[in-house]
């Protein structure tokens, strides 16, 4: 601590608040900063500030990925500016590590002010429920300036940074949960943008018989699409991204053919599947990351469109929405996408469409690509229905006539092939085995858990 204490500093604590230091998990280097409650209540002054600083330059010159445990009060009051400072100083070293290391957040106590905006720009954010807080200004603060009461948790509690706001993308049981999930994080991820993620020895592969059964007979019946990406990834296993925000799209990290994927999927059981705000922005978001990390993207389209209402309008989802078709457009890694059921408007072009650059796109029998669905007869035969003696009996013929020749895929020439569901996991499989494995072992019975891999990268070093 660079402040002088009043009186003669006998019970001035040594060190500061916080911990830093490199170490290994599974066997592959890692930074990490600990961020210390029980020393000036963990705030970062200029000492803490410059060990920080010191630790980030480290990981983005030996390229390994950094993981910050925040618990702390943020700026110390004592020392004044230089303590602002330290926090842009950090905040300047998260942009620029940004898409070349990983960054992953752990907060495990408060994290307010300043030491919030950190935590955001990493690339993922694990809170701990009813224990973890995050937000600019605490609820006194809030009270004195707006009179507006409210509390810690329903301002920036774990359940609501991960169901609300979508700042943190998992919610932890406890602290061993949260440490957890950092690692199966990494399990997945490589050290920097220079190097490919682990390779592992292909899992169980399901046989895809399951995927003949799993879409519905009538268009509007929703169904759970998490049922038809675990019949294509290796294991039927999933680690999924901000799963409890924005439920209507789904983004997952898996393994296919034991070579990592980015899975983006549309999720009809909630919203039918609509592609809103938060959905666009947290599919941008993870598009992205897995194109600056090399690792491939597997995408699953049954999507209606975007999500109407004077609301979302309002709200920007023109500027919003813009942010995934930007992200699949700049994407170079592979991209594979598959057309399930409905691919409407604006909704087809954005989840990764061949003219968005996807390598292979591809349509089951019961896809559906169009401007608009069925509801275009109202639009094109208004006249028609208007007149008609019999308008219901006249909208079911032209909705038939519709869907034969403008709804379905083979009626188009958007996907590159139609392909029965239970083959889907063939085109993805092959772009796996194209790349040569890096690291291969086999746990029992030929399957690799989450435990295993971990265990695998370590004897692979």
């Amino acid at each position: 601590m660079r402040a002088r204490p009043t009186g003669d500093g006998a019970h001035r604590p040594c060190g500061d608040g916080v911990v830093t230091g490199h170490g290994t998990v599974d066997g592959r280097p890692v930074c990490v900063f600990a961020q210390d409650s029980t020393i000036f209540g963990g705030t970062m002054g200029e000492a803490f500030g410059e060990k920080t600083l010191a630790l980030m330059d480290l990981a983005l010159k030996t390229g390994c990925p950094v993981i910050g445990l925040n618990d702390g009060g943020g700026a110390r009051i004592q020392e004044g500016v230089t303590s602002l400072a330290r926090y842009a100083e950090l905040v300047r070293r998260n942009v620029r590590a940004c898409g070349v290391i990983p960054q992953i957040s752990v907060v495990l106590g408060p994290c307010a002010g300043g030491a919030a905006y950190s935590p955001a720009i990493t690339d993922f954010t694990v809170m701990v429920d009813c224990a973890s807080h995050m937000f600019v200004t605490g609820p006194d603060v809030i009270e004195t300036v707006t009179g507006e009461r409210t509390s810690a948790e329903e301002l920036g509690g774990a359940r609501t940074s991960n169901t609300v706001n979508g700042n943190a993308h998992y919610l932890a049981a406890d602290e061993v949960d949260a440490l957890d999930t950092v690692r199966d994080l990494l399990s997945y991820l490589p050290a920097d943008n220079l190097e490919q993620p682990p390779r592992y020895a292909p899992g169980a592969a399901p046989d895809g018989l399951r995927l003949d059964a799993v879409v519905p007979d009538r268009l509007g019946q929703a169904y759970d699409m998490r049922d038809i990406l675990r019949e294509v990834v290796d294991d039927g296993e999933l680690l999924e991204i901000q799963e409890l925000f924005a439920p209507n799209i789904i983004c997952a990290l898996a393994l296919v053919e034991g070579a990592s994927v980015g899975v983006v999927a549309n999720q009809p059981l909630h919203a039918a599947g609509f592609l809103d705000i938060d959905a666009s922005e947290k599919a941008a978001r993870f598009v992205r990351f897995c194109d600056a990390f090399g690792i491939p993207l597997l995408t699953f389209a049954d999507v209606p469109g975007h999500l109407s209402g004077a609301r979302q309008e309002q709200a920007g989802i023109i500027r919003r929405g813009a942010k995934l078709l930007y992200a699949y457009a700049e994407a170079t890694v592979p991209k594979v996408t598959v057309v399930v059921r409905k691919a409407y408007g604006g909704g087809y072009a954005v989840m990764g469409s061949k003219h968005l650059g996807a390598d292979i796109n591809l349509a089951w029998p019961t896809a559906r690509i169009a401007v608009m669905g069925a509801g275009a007869v109202g639009v094109l035969h208004r006249r028609e229905l208007a007149a008609a003696a019999d308008p219901d009996a006249l909208r079911a013929r032209l909705v038939a006539a519709y869907e034969s020749t403008h709804g379905t895929a083979a009626a188009t020439w958007a996907p590159t092939s139609a392909t029965p569901p239970t083959p889907t996991r063939r085109p993805p499989s092959r772009r796996a085995r194209s790349e040569p494995p890096r690291m291969t072992s086999k746990g029992p019975g030929g399957q690799t858990s989450r435990a295993q891999r971990r265990g695998i990268l370590a004897r692979n070093r």
